[in-house]
């Protein structure tokens, strides 16, 4: 590499998720080509996000307010909360335009090797929420590996005590999945959540 700030650059590049080296490089010459008023764009547009995006006081979904634009619609159900792990998990429900309840994050799942435990996790102020608001039915939504069926699990055990239904989302072959790609958990997973058909 000729250049110590390009070099850098593109290090910086490479630290964050999902952007591999030569990703990195692809978008630090992008950014050396770009012009500077491009270039004080970008940057103008990454400290206002980083200087007033915070959690929602209710849920802990992103938001420039201290309650969310999903907790503050009226026209929600408020009898349905969907539990997620992140806030991206919302964006990607929110996207199928099917769920029309409110949702909670927990910021993380229990994973005790990762010193991620239980208290870590935004889970005193869902009991709050189930214990004060008029939710009937709570849907854990985490993903199915070990860390999510072990805080599915813990969840499920804490919410049971406030005798409301406790759901989870379906897991198994995606749409357009082939069983002879798929491994054995997802087969076991997609036989075990069968359905009947109307």
């Amino acid at each position: 590499m000729t250049s110590l700030a390009l070099e850098k650059l593109i290090n910086e590049f490479n630290k964050l998720p999902g952007i591999g080296k030569k990703s990195a490089t692809r978008i630090a010459f992008h950014l050396i080509n770009s012009s500077m008023e491009e270039i004080k764009t970008l940057t103008s547009v990454i400290t206002e996000a980083k200087a007033h995006i915070k959690h929602c006081s209710i849920c802990s979904n992103l938001t420039e307010q201290d309650i969310c634009n999903i907790c503050s619609d009226l026209s929600r159900r408020t009898d349905i909360l969907c539990i997620v792990e992140d806030c991206r998990d919302i964006i990607s429900l929110e996207k199928t335009a099917t769920f029309r309840g409110k949702y909670h994050v927990l910021n993380g799942k229990i994973a005790p090797l990762k010193g991620i435990t239980p208290d870590k996790l935004n889970i005193e102020s869902l009991l709050i929420r189930i214990a004060s608001e008029p939710i009937t039915e709570v849907i854990i939504a985490i993903n199915p590996d070990l860390e999510g069926e072990t805080t599915t699990l813990y969840l499920n055990k804490l919410i049971k005590n406030f005798n409301i239904k406790v759901t989870r989302i379906a897991s198994g072959l995606p749409m357009g999945g082939n069983l002879e790609y798929a491994d054995t958990a997802t087969i076991s997973q997609s036989l075990n959540g069968r359905h009947e058909i109307y």
